[in-house]
């Protein structure tokens, strides 16, 4: 047996707080070593936080990240474990992403990152440069490049995050090349769905390239990126060990190298493209680590629990539901999101909403709650209400078109949720702004009926910006996708905010959440608040579907017209297969009506404050989807 334990850091980093990630990173490393870990993988950037951005163009920036790896070095000389750890290194006109590896108060080599993303949320390639198979050279007099390392207990191979999703990344010649054990960091946003495409990812790689791997992803929020965290072991395509995500913490297993050994000399096909690797590739760079690392004497071998290798571990608690995993997956990920950049910033006491008694509010202010449940978990229930009425605010802002179930509705959530609640009527407001703009209007003009309705809007946007100033606020925008891709949103009205929650959130997505909550938690608020269909309540009798379309219809519009780039010829066909019920009439209709407001509508939502990103297909210009403003529709048919 060749037995090693693997550890996983997930750690929660701020962009360029370089001396307060070193610092935790080193906690993390001690907690490590006390639980006996050979080797401990950090996250991707975690020195200096993900995303950089630009921030790179900034030498300083990068050179700080050296200096923090080297604190950590020699606060660590102390440990055996050997430790992976991801930052930005300069060298000439270039700047990579790297891996570094730190053992015994040394930096023994760095690895640059190959694969740089450019899409999605992903801009790498605009500021780094790539690292490239064979390349060898020095930075800051350590070995830099395509490298392995020969460890006591075997051979090692670093590789960042996007190197392991091409199946031509680094680590088949790696393995190649006699690496036995892979460590990868990562910086992987969340994704909805994105938790089983990533295990099965890599349990395929270990398996193709008969290595042990050990992914370590980023935890934490850092402007609108969400990272899940988590973390896997897999050993030549069996996953030995899932870090629980959505948390900080050091997680560990046991496994024998010996198993990988074996598993290569009886995989003849894995044997004979080695063979023929070697051939024809020059050989990779192997640095030698002489110093031995922890003792393994005390390790045991990795039997299973119930004392069988044929049967299947039972699981733990109950068995949970796709839905259950859909839902709370999202809702751990967005009040990760608020709880981040509430506290990373700096720059708010308390957080507030302007809780309408409506679905999409009430949604937010309860994501609020749940960081804070949360975050102060060691708290009893009392001591987190306690912490909810310190920091939660709710306001609701009524006039004559506010419904006294809406209002039922807000009060009635927010006791639930022990935020403070204050409600004051914005009706004069309303008619004092009426007779100005009146004033304002020339001969021929008039005010509309939506202007009418923005009017309310803006009056309780501006506010809650005040209230905001004053109370030190983080104050929250509530709009979701859906409303948001057709312009069925205020500019200056409820737009505005400081973080937009569920802005990347279609509404039959808070409509199927807010469902399972009431389930989940039998919340008397949300029982009201969904008794009524969903309306702004800016005017007499008004309904957001009446006003738009059935949400599954506008949803689906958008998916296939944004998401699929199909033409509105080809929406109409897909969505007479998916709602034979409203008839092709209707279905033509609403196409041309989402298509028209889509566009039109650009120049709105491109002004919406920061969002949080939970999805492959985001409305944010500087993200996932970017359109330019200005724009006609004449290709369309």
């Amino acid at each position: 047996m060749r037995l090693v334990r693997l550890a996983i850091a997930n750690v929660d980093s701020t962009v360029g707080a370089v001396r307060s990630n070193a610092e935790r990173c080193v906690d993390f490393a001690r907690q490590a070593a006390a639980d006996g870990a050979t080797v401990v993988v950090f996250p991707e950037q975690i020195i200096a936080g993900y995303a950089p951005e630009d921030l790179v163009q900034w030498r300083a920036y990068v050179a700080a990240q050296w200096t923090e790896l080297e604190r950590f070095a020699e606060a660590t000389k102390e440990l055996g474990c050997a430790m992976a750890l991801g930052l930005t290194v300069a060298s000439g006109s270039h700047v990579y992403n790297t891996a570094a590896l730190v053992h015994r108060g040394r930096i023994r080599g760095v690895v640059p990152k190959e694969k740089l993303p450019t899409y999605n949320v992903f801009y790498e390639a605009r500021t780094l440069t790539s690292g490239l198979p064979g390349q060898t050279g020095e930075v800051h007099g350590v070995p830099f490049g395509d490298l392995v390392f020969d460890l006591d207990f075997g051979t090692v191979a670093l590789e960042v995050c996007e190197d392991i999703w091409s199946p031509d990344g680094p680590m088949r010649r790696r393995s190649y090349a006699g690496a036995e054990l892979v460590l990868n960091l990562s910086a992987s946003p969340f994704r909805l769905g994105v938790v089983d495409t990533r295990r099965e990812m890599i349990s395929t790689r270990a398996g193709d390239n008969q290595v042990t791997i050990v992914y370590a992803n980023l935890v934490g929020a850092n402007d609108g990126l969400i990272f899940d965290g988590g973390g896997y072991v897999a050993q030549n395509g069996r996953v030995v060990l899932d870090v629980r995500r959505f948390r900080e913490g050091v997680h560990a297993v046991t496994v024998d190298l010996d198993r990988t050994l074996r598993l290569r000399t009886e995989n003849t096909t894995w044997r004979r493209d080695q063979q023929s690797f070697e051939e024809r590739t020059t050989a990779i760079r192997h640095v030698e680590v002489p110093e031995p690392t922890t003792g393994r004497d005390a390790l045991v071998y990795p039997a299973p629990k119930h004392q069988s290798f044929f049967l299947p571990l039972p699981e733990d608690g109950p068995p949970t539901t796709a839905r259950a995993r859909f839902a709370e997956d999202l809702l751990d990920a967005l009040a990760l999101g608020i709880g981040d950049y509430f506290e990373k910033t700096r720059a708010f006491r308390t957080i507030g909403v302007a809780l309408s008694g409506g679905r999409d509010s009430l949604l937010c202010l309860y994501l609020a709650r749940r960081w804070i449940d949360q975050r102060y978990a060691h708290l009893d229930g009392p001591g987190r209400d306690a912490k909810a009425r310190e920091i939660l605010r709710a306001v609701f802002m009524p006039t004559r078109y506010s419904s006294e179930e809406t209002a039922l509705a807000a009060e009635t959530a927010a006791q639930e949720l022990c935020a403070p609640f204050v409600s004051v009527s914005i009706d004069d407001a309303f008619e004092s702004e009426l007779e100005q703009i009146q004033r304002m209007l020339q001969p021929g003009e008039a005010l509309t009926p939506v202007a009418r309705q923005n009017i309310q809007a803006r009056v309780r946007s501006q506010r809650m910006w005040t209230w905001a100033n004053s109370a030190g606020a983080l104050f929250l925008q509530t709009s979701n996708m859906s409303e948001k891709a057709v312009g069925y949103a205020t500019i200056g009205g409820d737009m505005e905010g400081a973080l937009s929650v569920i802005a990347n959130v279609p509404k039959t997505v808070v409509n199927y959440l807010l469902d399972y909550l009431l389930e989940t938690t039998g919340m008397e608020g949300i029982r009201l608040t969904l008794i009524k269909p969903a309306s702004a309540e800016l005017a007499d009798d008004q309904e957001d579907e009446k006003d738009l379309m059935p949400f599954p219809v506008l949803d689906a519009c958008f998916l296939l017209y944004a998401g699929e780039k199909m033409e509105p010829a080809e929406v109409k066909r897909a969505l007479h297969a998916m709602f034979p019920e409203h008839g092709p009439d209707k279905l033509d209709a609403w196409t041309d009506k989402f298509a028209r407001l889509f566009t039109m509508s650009i120049y709105k939502w491109v002004q919406t404050p920061l969002c949080l990103h939970v999805g492959n297909l985001d409305l944010d210009r500087e993200r996932a989807l970017q359109l330019p403003v200005v724009q006609r529709s004449e290709w369309q048919r």
